[in-house]
């Protein structure tokens, strides 16, 4: 009893710079602060929603409902009732409702309702990063337990010890994954896995959201892979996904699934009322239009809400942001009696134990703030927060109410602020305020089809399992699929007999194919002297960060890099204490390596996208001045992929009657036009679809050419489809250019004027328009 009372003393001695002040208070004294008031381009109040119960079904097996009586859980809400009922009538579903709605219990209480009834019976389940797996683990068990189920839960990834990875496979109930990990550790040896393959009932897809674009496609056609090796084994899993809000979840759940989906879009959750803000800086030089650095401004409002003990989460839009703006948070609150452990960052570099006490922590209610990259979007359990404040626009709508749903976890008021940059779109967003609370939230897209990427599982596929004629592949017709596999046999990747096609290489088809864009290669971070790992980087990452003379930030210390061993895949680095960080400059060019199809003004072919780390300067603490330039010494990162370029020749830019520059920078809107068009066309997210303005003659501002090019080493075949598509392509850019309501460019049509230094003659829209007239749109 003593150590009861001991350790409740600490948890309420280990919080003496609380004020007492909260949320309420703080945006009272915000209110009438001149410092801050005059630039809240939005303040609004959503108003708190009720809950909306719904009796525990009857239907669900009494160890079920005795875990959720011992928990607490008298009732669900309506969502997470409708959810079991479909899934129970065996329906596939998706459930779309907001950020800690509690979808966990959407998908967890039909697949232990299952497991309760069926001592055999077990669950694959998907989530797009390890550390939500391993999140979901921790939960999931706790669950089992409380329902005395001997179901094992365990995580099979890249990290997991191999005596684990045989209980996985021997005994687990329910297998917790990442779609990599499924794609080429799971189903090319699914006859090691039989044993969950044949008593397989429920497959869980979490976070569907991030599924898009070309990681979607891949992942669609790992779905027609998993269901056809489970129809081999004689098991017909049901499907249940999980996702943020999305404009399209029920048509993107549909579309990854191959048949339709049962949409729970209703959330009868609780949620307090919300407080949105929108703060934009003020301006600092008129004449540039540059305002007060967003960073510092993120740091001190953020400062603010811990001193009137509002639990808060700051989101920063690269690493080094995070470790500057941890920095400024913590030399702000230095003299105010809280525990500089009390503030931290979390972002991808730290490693894997790091982020997972950094977890525990937020979940305890032992961190006061956690400055953040989007490694926190995703629906890892952090507890309950009060505050997210977002240092910049994440870019869209989706990611933007994403990362405000971390606040308001419990039912009291809650805030979400976004601190605009002096960038363009977070300027229109500034200008428009209202614009974050009526557009629609942008929809996930797909195309499962996508030839490049539907042949490249066709020959996973046929390594696990013989294909016979006549068989579809999933929705793919049987007529098609045996299309591509006469091809893949012409090519000798197949060897067909009279009814069945084999695999014939002895090439392991799914390590050659990688789901996502990025590489998973990493440089260690070594400290000196004690030669003690301290952190670790993705590969391109550790050019821009890593670069000998950079100072590398980790929490909010700073470390001068002395060496990086590109080969050994290793950076040396030093604790120093600078008043000083670095930031890398890089330039990025596209060469032609060969023209492969072409038709005036277009062409296509193979480019080389090369990306250069050329210097780096060194910018003040708190004052951001730049103190200082380096050069750096670094091999080029190139990329080999597909490409479409349409060049706009002399005879027509001299015809514009208007002055270069502006016609160049026509030829940049139009690009940014084209961009929108094509992604929507082809079904990908935009970051799969890379664009740059360059010039075929090597000489800035003649013929300027726009790159529209495959983002993915190797390409999977989208700039030929937007090659054949060139004149659809530019009508449907003059269209959404027309269309657009906006006076001379907007995010959605052009994009935004990125300024030219000198007044304009003439406006962007009707240059833009002109430019296309002369192509003949």
């Amino acid at each position: 009893m003593g150590e009861v009372i001991e350790g409740e003393f600490q948890r309420r001695r280990i919080v003496p710079w609380r004020r007492g002040e909260g949320l309420a208070s703080l945006l009272e004294r915000w209110r009438g602060d001149k410092t801050v008031w005059p630039h809240l381009a939005l303040d609004h109040t959503a108003p708190s929603n009720e809950a909306t119960f719904a009796e525990v079904p009857a239907a669900l097996a009494p160890p079920v409902r005795e875990a959720l009586a011992r928990r607490g859980i008298e009732r669900l809400y309506s969502h997470q009732a409708r959810a079991f009922e479909l899934s129970a009538a065996g329906k596939d579903v998706v459930v779309a409702t907001p950020t800690a709605s509690g979808k966990s219990l959407c998908f967890n209480l039909p697949v232990l309702d299952s497991l309760a009834r069926e001592p055999t019976a077990c669950a694959l389940y998907l989530f797009p990063t390890k550390a939500l797996s391993r999140d979901q683990e921790e939960s999931l068990r706790a669950m089992m337990a409380d329902a005395s189920l001997s179901h094992g839960a365990i995580t099979f990834d890249g990290d997991t010890p191999q005596d684990a990875r045989r209980a996985a496979r021997e005994r687990a109930g329910i297998v917790l994954t990442n779609p990599d990990m499924l794609h080429s550790g799971v189903l090319p040896h699914h006859t090691n896995w039989a044993r969950l393959f044949a008593n397989l009932k429920w497959v869980v897809i979490d976070e569907l959201h991030t599924y898009r674009g070309v990681f979607g496609s891949h992942l669609a056609n790992v779905l027609r892979r998993l269901e056809r090796v489970a129809a081999f084994h004689g098991s017909k899993p049901r499907f249940v996904f999980a996702s943020a809000t999305i404009g399209n979840p029920r048509e993107h759940a549909a579309r990854m699934l191959g048949r339709e989906v049962e949409l729970v879009g209703e959330s009868g959750a609780p949620r307090g009322e919300r407080h949105v803000l929108i703060y934009n800086p003020p301006v600092v030089n008129p004449e540039l239009g540059v305002r007060q650095s967003y960073v510092k401004a993120a740091a001190r409002l953020s400062a603010d809400l811990v001193r009137a003990g509002v639990t808060t989460l700051v989101f920063g839009q690269s690493r080094n942001t995070v470790e500057v703006m941890l920095k400024y948070l913590r030399d702000h609150l230095s003299e105010e009696r809280i525990p500089l452990d009390t503030l931290l960052a979390y972002r991808g570099g730290y490693l894997p134990q790091t982020r997972r006490n950094i977890e525990a922590r937020l979940r305890a209610g032992e961190i006061r703030c956690v400055v953040a990259t989007n490694a926190l979007e995703l629906g890892i359990d952090i507890g309950a927060l009060d505050a997210v404040v977002c240092a910049g626009y994440p870019g869209n709508l989706a990611a933007l109410w994403q990362r405000f749903g971390r606040a308001g976890r419990r039912q009291e008021r809650s805030l979400s602020m976004l601190v605009c940059s002096s960038a363009p779109l977070d300027q229109y967003v500034a200008q428009d305020a209202e614009f974050i609370l009526r557009a629609p939230v942008e929809q996930a897209r797909i195309d499962p089809d996508n030839v490049e990427v539907l042949v490249q599982h066709l020959k996973c596929a046929a390594f696990e399992l013989p294909f016979v004629s006549g068989e579809a592949f999933r929705e793919v017709p049987a007529a098609q699929t045996g299309e591509a596999l006469d091809f893949l046999s012409g090519h000798r990747v197949l060897h067909r007999d009279e009814q069945t096609w084999h695999w014939a290489s002895d090439a392991y088809p799914a390590a050659n194919v990688s789901l996502r864009s990025i590489g998973w290669d990493n440089v260690v971070i070594i400290e000196r002297p004690m030669e003690k790992t301290l952190a670790e980087l993705d590969w391109r990452s550790a050019h821009v960060m890593l670069h000998e003379q950079a100072i590398y930030q980790h929490d909010a210390e700073q470390f001068q890099v002395e060496k990086l061993d590109l080969p050994n895949r290793k950076a040396f680095v030093r604790r120093v204490e600078p008043d000083y960080f670095t930031t890398a400059l890089t330039q990025t060019r596209v060469e032609v390596m060969s023209e492969e199809k072409s038709a005036a003004p277009f062409a296509s072919g193979e480019v080389s996208v090369v990306e250069k780390v050329v210097g780096f300067k060194k910018v003040k603490f708190h004052t951001h001045e730049n103190v200082g330039y380096g050069e750096v010494a670094l091999p080029e990162l190139q990329m080999h992929t597909t490409g479409m370029w349409l060049t706009v020749h002399e005879d027509i830019v001299t015809s514009m009657q208007a002055p270069r520059v502006e016609v160049v920078d026509a030829v940049r809107a139009l690009g940014h036009a084209m961009h929108s068009v094509a992604c929507v066309g082809l079904m990908i997210d935009p970051r799969d679809l890379g664009r740059t303005l360059g010039s075929r003659t090597g000489q800035p501002l003649m013929e300027p050419t726009l790159y529209l090019y495959d983002e993915i080493p190797g390409g999977v075949g989208l700039a030929p489809r937007l090659f054949e598509e060139r004149l659809e392509l530019l009508a449907r850019a003059r269209t959404l250019i027309e269309g657009c309501p906006c006076d001379d460019g907007c995010p959605a049509c052009i994009g935004l004027d990125v300024g030219l230094g000198a007044p304009r003659r003439h406006g962007r829209k009707r240059l833009a328009l002109a430019v296309l007239g002369k192509l003949g749109a």
